[in-house]
């Protein structure tokens, strides 16, 4: 996975929201159809409720597929994480 760059940023609000961007180079990765990425994606938002916007570029394919579950599943890690006794931070209210 040297030449791919995946972002993906996750907000638990509640509010679903999706953005993809970035170009997959091939119709399928195995039996996937590389359209059903971003269609997954979007799924996963619009169901649990979250902010999810992603990035990936590079040219492999496979590589890409692959960085971007990576990637997800960090960005949701760390954004249950607890960082102290108070509950996840929020702004809401706030601002």
């Amino acid at each position: 996975m040297d030449e791919i760059q995946a972002q993906v940023s996750i907000d638990l609000s509640g509010r679903p929201f999706f953005s993809f961007k970035g170009q997959i180079p091939r119709e399928k990765v195995g039996e996937l159809p590389v359209e059903m990425v971003p269609h997954f994606f979007r799924t996963i938002s619009d169901r649990l409720g979250l902010t999810l916007h992603m990035e990936v570029t590079g040219e492999n394919a496979h590589h890409m597929v692959e960085s971007l579950f990576k990637a997800f599943a960090r960005a949701l890690k760390a954004s249950l994480a607890r960082t102290s006794g108070a509950g996840l931070p929020s702004t809401k209210g706030s601002l």
